[in-house]
């Protein structure tokens, strides 16, 4: 039987408690809330927290709401929360794509946000995500507040710019007119890690791509970083010629290694043909957002 080497364990009533004993244990602390990630680590030993802060008690972490331009979603909010939100849906249905194929119902109800971002894991949906519609993180320490790009976020498997003493608070997402986002997987059972898959957003004016947005999972280090994707969409009608070669370069771009779920070279093709499917129906989002205006 695997258990994790021995810990302390807090559980915090608000965001200052939680944050005093973060800065107070430093390194040897880690914020848990569903726990379906950093638990399987702890029992195989490759994590060994000396503190668990449980923020399970902070609710005022768990929210879904627009903020004039912005859809801000609280850290704690759970899997099934996104899933079942109508802004959340309507907004960015990307999100609803990627939660409906993200482990299973128990997971949902408990997995927030915020553990699936702060968990770094290559092969993890939302980061792929977040990285399409360009969200942002706010992470809160005793310092004050601070916004953190997604391609800043993240600084290799399993880590991320979240420093001793602080949190992720909030993810901030901008809504843009005239946009669609979706989220294409490939995997080997229902619920499982993907083998590849791709999220992409776009918006529109005047029938032409002005912004785009790609990112990758299970493909590489990084759920970000396929800037030249995202350029080669600019200015273009949303066409099959313009979808096609966006996902060739991001076949390009991306780095899969082989392992039990498949070789590098399938994962690149998929992480390539997913891309496609995923930009072709953003722009069918994006055209009904469009033609609703």
């Amino acid at each position: 039987m695997q258990v994790p080497a021995s810990f302390e364990y807090r559980r915090a009533q608000d965001v200052d408690d939680a944050l005093a004993l973060l800065e107070r244990f430093g390194e040897e602390a880690r914020v848990v809330a569903g726990g379906h990630s950093l638990l399987p680590m702890m029992k195989l030993r490759l994590a060994r927290p000396g503190l668990l802060v449980d923020i399970n008690d902070l609710h005022e972490l768990d929210y879904v709401r627009q903020e004039g331009t912005e859809l801000c979603i609280g850290a704690l909010t759970r899997h099934r929360a996104l899933l079942e939100s109508e802004p959340v849906g309507r907004l960015f249905p990307i999100f609803h794509d990627a939660e409906r194929v993200i482990a299973d119902p128990p997971v949902r109800n408990r997995g927030t946000i915020g553990g699936s971002l702060c968990q770094a894991d290559p092969a993890e949906d939302l980061s792929a995500v977040c990285a399409a519609v360009r969200a942002v993180a706010v992470v809160l320490g005793h310092g004050g507040r601070r916004t953190v790009a997604m391609a800043d976020f993240y600084q290799g498997p399993y880590e991320t710019d979240v420093g001793l003493g602080e949190m992720l608070v909030e993810i901030r997402v901008p809504i843009l007119p005239e946009s669609g986002s979706a989220y294409e997987k490939v995997e080997r059972k229902t619920g499982d890690w993907a083998i590849a898959a791709a999220g992409a957003a776009l918006s529109l004016a005047d029938g032409r791509i002005t912004t785009a947005g790609v990112g990758l999972a299970a493909v590489g280090v990084s759920a970000v970083g396929y800037r030249r994707a995202e350029e080669a969409l600019i200015g273009r009608e949303p066409s099959e010629e313009a979808f096609a070669e966006a996902g060739g370069i991001a076949a390009e771009d991306c780095d899969p290694v082989t392992d039990t779920r498949g070789t590098a070279a399938y994962k690149r093709h998929l992480a390539g043909e997913l891309t496609q499917r995923a930009l072709r129906r953003a722009a069918e989002r994006a055209r009904r957002s469009a033609a609703m205006a």
